[in-house]
């Protein structure tokens, strides 16, 4: 496969609601360029009513009964649905042999914080009842939209969740955001302009500090029994400025996490995998995450196990 480079980010720049967008058209858009009406590997669609959200439930040949990832979706906080990103969690749900859940979630500006959050919470606890254990995955805007929905978590529902796994993800929507200083911003896909309008469309200027909407700017107790947490992203991303800070975050709270940065790939890569080789990796590489994530906690049980015993002994 040769990658085509300009087609990928044209694609990929259809995900970003900019000053000069019409709601309606930008997400017209989004699903023109992102719908299919086949799925790839043979995975099953089925339409799940989870507490109210509905949400597709995407069911692969081959499939852990006892884990699901609930997957919310990006699109600047204003476009995007479980039918545009319908093809892209079906290919997370073959490589990771794990069933995804993808809710339709309301979306800003009507709709604006704290809507897909409280929608969110829906989901998760319709999935509660089904005793498995969860991961949450998310993308771009959804990222912040995810880590507001663990920071809600305590106790017994917190430790629900397996892990967290983020791609391109959008961690700071305040005036800190590190996009918003660079002198020169080299990012293909997103600009400062964009990133500030998005974060006005989804919740007020006062309210963009808050760390259910900006996760760069929780404290540190909010990380207490946190799940692990795996972002991937591209080398190219301004984005990743924030990453970093985030995996600092982590870091000193002793929050597993892992930062899988792609040499030279954008922001979202992995949604065009039909122009860009890596996309398809990508998606293979968390799959095996999500995949390994399993059998490593459970050889990491047995042998914390047998080191208590050795100690009572």
């Amino acid at each position: 496969m040769t990658n085509d480079r300009r087609s990928a980010v044209k694609k990929l720049k259809t995900l970003v609601y900019t000053p000069k967008s019409e709601t309606e058209s930008f997400r017209r858009r989004i699903e023109d360029s992102f719908t299919n009406v086949f799925l790839p590997n043979h995975v099953e669609k089925t339409e799940i009513d989870a507490e109210g959200i509905v949400s597709d439930m995407l069911t692969p040949q081959v499939y852990a009964t006892d884990r699901i990832i609930l997957y919310i979706h990006g699109g600047s906080f204003v476009g995007g649905s479980r039918a545009s990103w319908r093809n892209f969690c079906a290919s997370l749900a073959n490589t990771s042999n794990t069933r995804v859940v993808v809710p339709e979630f309301r979306l800003a500006p009507k709709y604006a914080y704290p809507a897909a959050l409280d929608d969110a919470k829906k989901v998760l606890k319709y999935l509660y009842q089904d005793g498995v254990q969860i991961t949450i995955a998310a993308d771009g805007s959804g990222a912040s939209i995810a880590l507001a929905l663990v920071f809600c978590l305590k106790g017994e529902a917190r430790k629900k969740i397996d892990n967290i796994v983020l791609l391109s993800p959008w961690l700071n929507l305040s005036g800190s955001a590190s996009i918003l200083h660079m002198k020169k911003c080299r990012d293909e896909i997103l600009s400062p302009e964009a990133v500030r309008h998005c974060s006005n469309m989804y919740t007020y200027e006062s309210n963009q500090v808050n760390p259910l909407v900006s996760p760069l700017c929780a404290q540190p107790q909010m990380f207490e029994d946190f799940p692990e947490v795996y972002i991937q992203m591209g080398e190219k991303e301004a984005l990743k400025e924030d990453a970093e800070k985030f995996c600092a975050l982590l870091k000193e709270a002793d929050v597993p996490h892992i930062l899988d940065v792609w040499p030279d790939m954008m922001f979202m890569f992995q949604m065009a995998d039909e122009y860009i080789k890596e996309a398809h990796l990508a998606v293979i590489k968390l799959g095996k995450y999500v995949q390994d994530f399993k059998q490593r906690k459970r050889k990491e049980s047995e042998e914390q196990d047998i080191q208590d015993n050795q100690e009572s002994i």
